[in-house]
């Protein structure tokens, strides 16, 4: 039994001593929990929206009161004409459009049905569900509190319209988050564990003393997964079109021109992952652990940024998937062109400059 126990002290004392084994049990799970519990949130808060009032009476001016002082919704402009909210929507700031019919206040006063109309951003399904419900229950509840009734003669007329997905389908939203994660993936974890297997074998100083410079070098390996990562946006694109019926409404063109470009992002990434790592357990955590559970919570493929703690929505700017999955609901949903993601598209060239510059000047410390 001695022994057993000398034994299992020399094995704890051996974890305890391993930083990255305690990393693993410990701070990942502490990390899990705090993340999950910040960010997955099913509520809706500050919610910009815009307002179109034909009406512009008393009743209208209360009930878009009621809304914006809710504490879910902002009011972000009002609109002159019904002819700018496509326009609005594809500046991707406005995810709701609050449509009030002529003579609202009349018809409310001789008990007549008002009609209002909640036209929604709906490239994010679940979020525009979320947005439309909450309101619809802000408006019933504005006419309970008028008429101080609590059964409701249906005063208002509440119209729902989703824009750019009629049906709410939910593969509208995962396709083009699954694009950014698999191409984030691929391109980043298999690069970095590409070049530390060299390191790790010794083959690197085989491949460094041969006739080709060090940036062949990196570029050859490289080069068959930036072919992998084109041919893999090509298949999700096919299947997304062919089989979840996802349009495409924007140029094809700028669509892969914009992959290509977050394609390259990711392999510059992962050559520098791949610069700070002794082996390739090491490259495949880091990767997975810094690129993975980030694209997963804080890119807005799955949940809303705008949910997000202070915090952890400026920690959300500095992850490329974001910029990109904005870029593909875009061009693939709105049909938008270079004039509205220039933005994003100019962060994503900044972050891709970034770290192949960086990448360089780590290789060539190792190098010496």
């Amino acid at each position: 039994m001695k022994r057993f126990l000398a034994f299992v002290k020399k094995e704890v004392q051996h974890i305890v001593r391993d930083t990255r084994t305690m990393l693993i049990l410990f701070g990942i799970p502490i990390a899990q929990i705090l993340i999950f519990g910040y960010v997955v949130k099913n509520d809706i808060e500050d919610v910009k929206i815009a307002v179109y009032d034909q009406s512009k009476d008393e009743y209208t001016r209360q009930l878009t009161n009621k809304l914006t002082s809710s504490g879910y919704f902002i009011l972000n402009r009002q609109l002159s004409s019904i002819g700018n909210i496509d326009e609005i929507f594809k500046e991707g700031e406005v995810k709701l459009v609050v449509v009030y019919e002529n003579d609202f206040s009349k018809k409310m006063h001789n008990g007549e049905k008002a009609a209002v109309q909640l036209i929604a951003d709906a490239s994010d399904p679940n979020r525009a569900n979320l947005i439309t419900n909450y309101s619809t229950a802000i408006i019933n509840d504005f006419v309970r509190e008028e008429f101080n009734i609590d059964k409701l003669p249906i005063q208002i007329n509440v119209e729902e319209r989703m824009m750019y997905n009629q049906s709410l389908a939910s593969v509208f939203m995962f396709v083009p988050g699954t694009m950014a994660l698999i191409l984030m993936l691929v391109s980043a974890m298999m690069t970095s564990i590409s070049i530390a297997r060299e390191k790790e074998l010794g083959t690197m100083e085989n491949l460094l003393v041969s006739p080709l410079k060090p940036t062949q070098i990196i570029i050859g390996k490289v080069t068959p997964y930036v072919m992998l990562s084109i041919v893999n946006a090509i298949t999700i694109l096919l299947l997304g079109v062919l089989v979840f019926g996802l349009p495409i409404r924007g140029s094809l063109t700028l669509l892969m021109l914009e992959s290509i470009l977050f394609i390259t992002l990711s392999l510059s990434l992962g050559i520098l992952i791949s610069t700070v790592s002794p082996s390739q357990q090491v490259a495949m955590f880091i990767s997975l652990f810094a690129l993975m559970l980030p694209t997963l919570l804080l890119s807005g493929f799955i949940f809303p940024i705008e949910n997000m703690p202070e915090l952890l929505q400026w920690l959300s700017m500095i992850m490329p998937p974001k910029y990109f999955i904005t870029i593909l609901k875009n061009i693939m949903l709105k049909g938008t062109g270079l004039s509205f993601v220039w933005m994003e598209t100019l962060v994503l060239m900044g972050m891709t400059a970034f770290f192949i510059l960086l990448s360089i000047k780590k290789f060539k410390l190792r190098l010496e």
